[in-house]
This record gives structure tokens, sequence and C-alpha cells, in this order.
């Protein structure tokens, strides 16, 4: 091969050009990777918020003590002597505001004590292991000499807490409250005898679907409760608004309200 074969244009050239295509392609994957990280960082920042006008129902009751405790929420009745406690995971990206209104009534009827905290990032997923140091040493006088405790979650917040509950923890619970969530495949759940669990599921669910929770239903101890609210959906499980992918429900807020307050009061008075 002669030297202006080694060295035409048509040579010289094909290394500089795969060069600036890889340059190109570099910084193109650069451009994505920026765009993904503030799109995560948005996404993050922009939680679901509770409802002003549900907000202000659940303060203006007289039945209800409402306190906040380094981020925390505790509600507890504002008479008589509680005797069970629930620590309550929020669902993915749901302010720990938006399950007050929810459970205000609850706690109202099943004269209960219960702390909604508040999770990093407001994802449960980040502190699973949230429950323990609230079950054993509640900030609240109300919650101070409880001995019978359940944790639970919504959506997320529930499989947190079931996946908890699979940690052995050195803290006594003796019930699970499921609000359209499932139990993960490692807790080993299934084989606790001495677990009290409630599900309660929507019927008009879009994120967990009834068929989720069912195909899921053995990871849960062989007596654990499900029920299932006709025409409830995911977002009324809490008080932020609608939520994307989710169903319309068929009933209505005050409705699903007073099926979801006699289910889980029964359920704590057991």
């Amino acid at each position: 091969m002669t030297d202006a074969e080694t060295t035409g244009p048509g040579v010289a050239e094909g290394p500089s050009r795969r060069r600036r295509w890889v340059t190109r392609g570099l910084t193109a994957l650069g451009v994505v990777l920026v765009a993904l990280v503030v799109a995560v960082a948005v996404w993050l920042a922009t939680p679901y918020a509770v409802e002003p006008a549900a907000w202000d129902e659940a303060l203006a009751r007289d039945d209800v003590e409402i306190a906040e405790r380094d981020g925390d929420w505790w509600l507890s009745p504002a008479e008589g002597d509680p005797d069970v406690g629930v620590v309550f995971y929020p669902g993915a990206r749901v302010r720990p505001e938006a399950y007050v209104p929810t459970w205000a009534p609850i706690v109202a009827e099943a004269d209960g004590v219960v702390a909604i905290p508040e999770m990093p990032l407001n994802l449960a997923v980040l502190d699973r292991d949230r429950a323990a140091s609230l079950v054993a040493a509640p900030p609240v006088d109300a919650a101070a000499a409880l001995d019978r405790w359940h944790v639970g979650g919504h959506s997320m917040g529930g499989a947190m807490a079931a996946s908890w509950l699979g940690t052995d923890p050195a803290v006594a619970v003796e019930g699970l409250v499921l609000w359209a969530s499932f139990s993960t495949g490692g807790a080993g759940l299934e084989a606790r005898e001495d677990l009290e669990v409630l599900s309660v599921a929507g019927s008009r669910d879009g994120l967990a679907t009834l068929e989720d929770i069912e195909e899921r239903r053995d990871l849960l101890p062989p007596d654990a409760d499900l029920q299932t609210v006709e025409g409830m959906n995911h977002a009324q499980f809490g008080r932020y608004g609608d939520q994307w992918r989710d169903q319309r429900p068929a009933i209505t807020d005050a409705q699903a309200q007073r099926e979801l307050t006699e289910r889980v009061s029964e359920h704590l008075q057991r």
C-alpha cells in the first residue's frame, strides 16, 4: 500500500468522524440524565398535600386531639383512656397530614391513638423501621402506657409496614392494618399465627387493584381479614385529591369515610 493510500482523506477522516459521533452521543446522554434528575427532583418535591377543607374539618373536631411532634402527627381521643395504638405509614409521595382527616373519625370511634410519621422524601421505603422508635418511646402522654400496638399504612406505606414486621422487631406489635396495600414477599407473615391483619381495599382502585391484592393473598396469615369497600378508589383512603392512574370513585368521600371508619374501628376494638 502506498503512502497516498494510508494517509488519504478517506482514511484520515474515519477516526475523527467517529470521535465526533461519540462526543455528540455522550453529550446527548448527559442532557437526558440531567433532565431525568430534574424530573425526579420535581416529582419528589411536589408530594400530595392534604385538602384544606378536610384539614380544617379535622382540626375543628372536639372529640379528637391532634398534635405535631417533630413532623409526625399524633391523634388521640379527647376523653377517656385509649387501649390501642397504631403507627400508620403514608403512601408514596403523600404528606402525613393527608391521613389526619381520615383517621380522626376512627380515633373517635375506636378510642385509639394513631401516629402518622413523616417519611424521608415522603417515601416509607426510605425508613421502613420508623415505627420502632414511636412504639418504644411515644412522645405523647396518651400513648405512653399503651401495650397494644398495630402498624399499617396506605399503598407503599402498608407494604413497608409489613416488610418491617418481617424483620422480627424488638417492640411488640399485635396487628397489621393495610389500606389498598399488601405484604412484601420476604416478610414471611404468612406463617404468623400471632398477628391480627385487616386489609381494606377499594373496588375502584386503579393503583392497588383487587387483582393485585388477591394475587398476594398468600403473603398474609390464613386468618387475615380482607374486606372490600364497593365504589371506593385509591385516593379516598386519604384526603389529598385525585391521583394519577386512579379510577373515578362510585361513592362520595363521606360514604368512603363511613365504611372505613366502621371496618377499622371494629378491628381495633376486638
